[in-house]
């Protein structure tokens, strides 16, 4: 009988593989083995992309005559600095005592073609090969995804999207910038004041750009314009709140045009006339003309995917997705949650049936222990796998981000991991409270046929908010809180009643423009399609296209801002373009506009997952991917004027030399 051979992608992954499926024999130079199986890890990736050169060394030089380059053999080769490694990993998989071959690399599309490239360049043959795929780093979980282990066939369309993603980034990559550079890259040297300049564009990362470039433009094209409010000061019982005045038929200022919207006037004179009417006649009765009282309920939101965490740790934290997903990683490793690279907001049925046994773990923390004990008395876990916390149909590859119930390493983290994991949890265990009830009141009051309208909201039954206090917003940027005796004083009104009012102001206001993206504002709105979706439960009934996946989205960022194209404000985390991204931009948009479309990127990734579900072919999507970048590559080569986008240059670099 052979021996086992497990391959995992890190070496401290590897190392605990070993340790729970008791591989505890020599440790080799890059490999653990016992007297039945051997562990071993590569580094991350281990093989690379040929560059063009490779095919030809004459493509060494870029040429407008030798693109596109788009080649019917792919070739790859070993990374130079993981050469040692991968010369280990290969060895251990074509060794003839090794039959049975374990793949424990990451699971989801990328750890999948980690091993299928060093495979591939390895030349395995005649082995037996399993694929482990596995939702946290437990030991439990360890166990079970080796006992239920596929054949590595049955992820064969996982691994052609995978491939097909690599080629895609590749010929785009290395065709459109090539192009985009020949053409316009002494144009861009000579903006920048620079002797070369190198136009770098991707299938995920221009549109990127182009988000955040539309959007600094949208605010820089912004006008402000001033409008000017009534508002009535109330009292009643002692407690004061305000009455805000909107027009309504009837009204003396109805459909004139004064009017900012129905709330306010474009000139302040107009605002004073109307208080100067009202104030008329004292004593300034108001007489409530409708009253309307409910009760809204609202559930704990779902739990967190990547882009979600992203998001909410760039609030709250002030760090970048980048900076989140190491941690997160970090945390994953320390067998504290689950796997972290996930698109799912929802548990799986499977996990649900058990979710006891996550809750119940955290009763050794002090944070969590009041909310479990009371979780666990109360059997609040029962039924979950019934509400909308639970939906296998939400899932791909791993269900939503939790704790894993294991807390043996939370003690040693740092401050701010402790911070990031207590958020996960709260997170978490906030799914098993009820709705939080909120008491809501709108009031509307009239004189002189002048109608004002107040709103409240006040918290009844806290629910969920026990354990995760949201950073949302009010339902009404107008609501006011009632809190203490006026609430009862407010439930207590009817129509007819009379209430005073002490005065009238004028408050000016004045529009505001969009706001920048910070790092997780645009880690949402690459999930959504280029749209940033602030209401939570708009975002999770949004079956939408992402740009990019949860592995790859904080790596893209981060090299936009690597190569000077975008900038993130550290405190703030805010993205702003930076002058030569903007001007990347312009060249784009002349040549490529494409490539900025949020839709098409999307559908492009769409593509991939169609492949990976094995409803289109290899071939399918390659021959459309190959057409694309061959149109595409000789659009640019036709242009024969590139000078004629300098005054759109001039026009960025005026805007960067005034700062």
């Amino acid at each position: 009988m052979g021996k086992t051979l497990f391959i995992a992608e890190k070496p401290s992954v590897a190392l605990e593989f070993a340790r729970v499926l008791g591989v505890n024999g020599k440790k080799g130079d890059g490999f653990v083995e016992s007297e039945n199986a051997v562990v071993t890890w590569c580094v991350g990736h281990l093989i690379t992309m040929s560059y063009p050169d490779a095919y030809d060394p004459a493509l060494k030089r870029w040429s407008l005559d030798r693109i596109p380059f788009i080649p019917t053999e792919w070739k790859y080769e070993v990374i130079e600095n993981v050469k040692k490694q991968f010369g280990v990993v290969s060895s251990l998989l074509n060794r003839k005592d090794v039959d049975t071959i374990y793949v424990c690399t990451d699971s989801g599309r990328e750890g999948e073609y980690i091993y299928r490239l060093v495979r591939q360049e390895a030349h395995v043959t005649g082995k037996t090969e399993k694929r482990v795929f596995i939702d946290s780093q437990t030991e439990d979980e360890i166990r079970r995804g080796v006992r239920e282990a596929k054949d590595l066939s049955y992820y064969d369309p996982l691994a052609s999207s995978a491939y097909l993603r690599a080629k895609e980034d590749y010929l785009m990559g290395i065709n459109f910038s090539r192009a985009l550079t020949l053409k316009f890259g002494n144009v861009l040297a000579n903006s920048l004041k620079t002797n070369r300049e190198v136009v770098s564009v991707g299938r995920v990362m221009t549109c990127v750009l182009g988000m955040v470039v539309r959007r600094e433009r949208e605010i820089r094209d912004f006008k402000v314009t001033p409008f000017y409010r009534v508002l009535a000061a109330f009292q009643m019982n002692g407690n004061s709140f305000e009455g805000e005045w909107r027009v309504v038929a009837g009204s003396g200022y109805f459909e004139s045009p004064a009017l900012y919207k129905e709330n306010g006037f474009r000139k302040k004179e107009d605002a004073e006339a109307l208080i100067k009417l009202l104030s008329d006649d004292p004593p300034l009765s108001h007489t409530v003309v409708r009253i309307e009282k409910k009760q809204e309920k609202k559930k704990a939101p779902l739990l967190f995917n990547l882009a979600e965490f992203q998001n909410e740790c760039s609030k709250r934290f002030r760090i970048s997705p980048d900076a989140a997903l190491n941690h997160l990683q970090q945390l994953y490793e320390k067998k504290l949650v689950t796997y972290p690279r996930t698109d799912a907001r929802v548990l799986s049925t499977a996990v649900a049936k058990e979710i006891y046994k996550n809750i119940g773990g955290l009763k050794s923390l002090d944070f969590s222990r009041p909310f479990v004990e009371e979780i666990l008395s109360k059997k609040a876990y029962a039924g979950i796998e019934k509400t909308q916390y639970t939906n296998d149909s939400k899932i791909t590859d791993h269900y939503a981000i939790i704790p894993t119930g294991q807390t043996g390493a939370y003690n040693s983290l740092p401050p701010l991991q402790k911070s990031i994991y207590e958020l996960v949890v709260r997170r978490f265990l906030a799914i098993f409270y009820p709705p939080a009830v909120y008491e809501k009141i709108q009031v509307e009051t009239e004189r002189k046929k002048e109608h004002f309208f107040s709103n409240f909201r006040a918290l009844k039954e806290p629910g969920y908010l026990k354990v995760y206090q949201t950073s949302e917003k009010k339902d009404e940027e107008d609501e006011q809180d009632a809190g203490g005796t006026l609430l009862n004083d407010l439930l207590s009104l009817k129509k007819g009643d009379v209430l005073s009012a002490d005065r009238y102001d004028v408050k000016e206001g004045q529009t505001t423009p969009p706001k920048r993206y910070t790092s997780g504002s645009l880690i949402l709105a690459m999930e959504n399609a280029g749209q940033f979706i602030e209401d939570e439960d708009l975002r999770s009934n949004i079956k939408g296209l992402g740009i990019g996946t949860s592995a790859t989205r904080a790596e893209i960022l981060k090299k936009l801002v690597t190569i000077e194209y975008l900038q993130i404000q550290s405190k703030t985390q805010v993205v702003t373009p930076r002058e030569k991204g903007e001007l990347v931009f312009e060249v784009v948009s002349a040549s490529l506009p494409q490539l900025l479309n949020p839709d098409l990127t999307a559908s492009w990734e769409k593509g991939l997952g169609l492949v990976s579900d094995g409803k289109i072919t290899e071939n399918e999507y390659m021959g459309k991917m190959s057409e694309f970048v061959r149109t595409k590559t000789d659009r640019v080569k036709g242009i024969q004027n590139p000078q004629l986008i300098r005054p759109r240059f001039d026009a960025v670099t005026a805007v960067y030399r005034k700062k």
